[in-house]
């Protein structure tokens, strides 16, 4: 029989911001695409892409302490990495509740660089495009329409799972991915303020 995993420890944005302020901030992952990074970022927080975390999880563990909250658009990556952090022996992670959002719903301070649209915009855009186009082409083309309605079996698979094949794979578009953040050079970051 399986143990049931750790329940997820979130960290709310006015404590964060709190904790800021006073000086006592911990560590902060931020685990979206460069390009979701450089839009917005809480200042002084890491852009280590999950995808990035997965891959070189062992080599940040050894470079990070037991004070670490993952950050996200709205904390579901953020979750992942928690996850994927903790299998890899990094106890008392915490994820910021609402990610970026809720932090810049509270007025926290974000470092702020050139806009884009987030991955759920882009999404929403491919996968309503998707469906209205097989839909108007499914007037005359019959059969088309079923396209849609595997996209939005699809979109149900990711509300499901809280994941998003979509979302990944719009991820590696170059407007999107950017300049992929350099591990050893966050692991540096990492190591200079311990």
């Amino acid at each position: 029989m399986n143990a049931a995993p750790a329940p997820s420890s979130s960290l709310s944005p006015a404590v964060l911001h709190r904790l800021v302020q006073e000086g006592r901030a911990p560590r902060l992952l931020d685990v979206r695409t460069p390009g979701e990074f450089r839009t917005a970022h809480i200042p002084g927080s890491y852009n280590v892409p999950l995808d990035t975390l997965r891959e070189h999880r062992g080599e940040l563990l050894a470079h990070l302490d037991e004070d670490v909250v993952l950050v996200c658009r709205s904390g579901a990556r953020a979750a992942q990495a928690e996850k994927a952090l903790a299998d890899a022996g990094l106890p008392n992670l915490r994820v910021l509740e609402g990610g970026i959002i809720a932090w810049e719903t509270v007025g926290a301070p974000v470092n702020r660089g050139p806009e884009r649209w987030d991955m759920e915009r882009q999404v929403r855009l491919v996968a309503g495009s998707v469906v209205l186009a097989t839909g108007l082409v499914g007037v005359f083309v019959p059969g088309t329409h079923l396209i849609g309605t595997a996209i939005g079996a699809g979109l149900t698979y990711a509300a499901v799972s809280n994941s998003c094949m979509m979302g990944v794979l719009l991820s590696k578009l170059p407007y999107n991915r950017g300049p992929r953040p350099d591990i050893r050079k966050v692991i540096a970051e990492l190591r200079s303020t311990q």
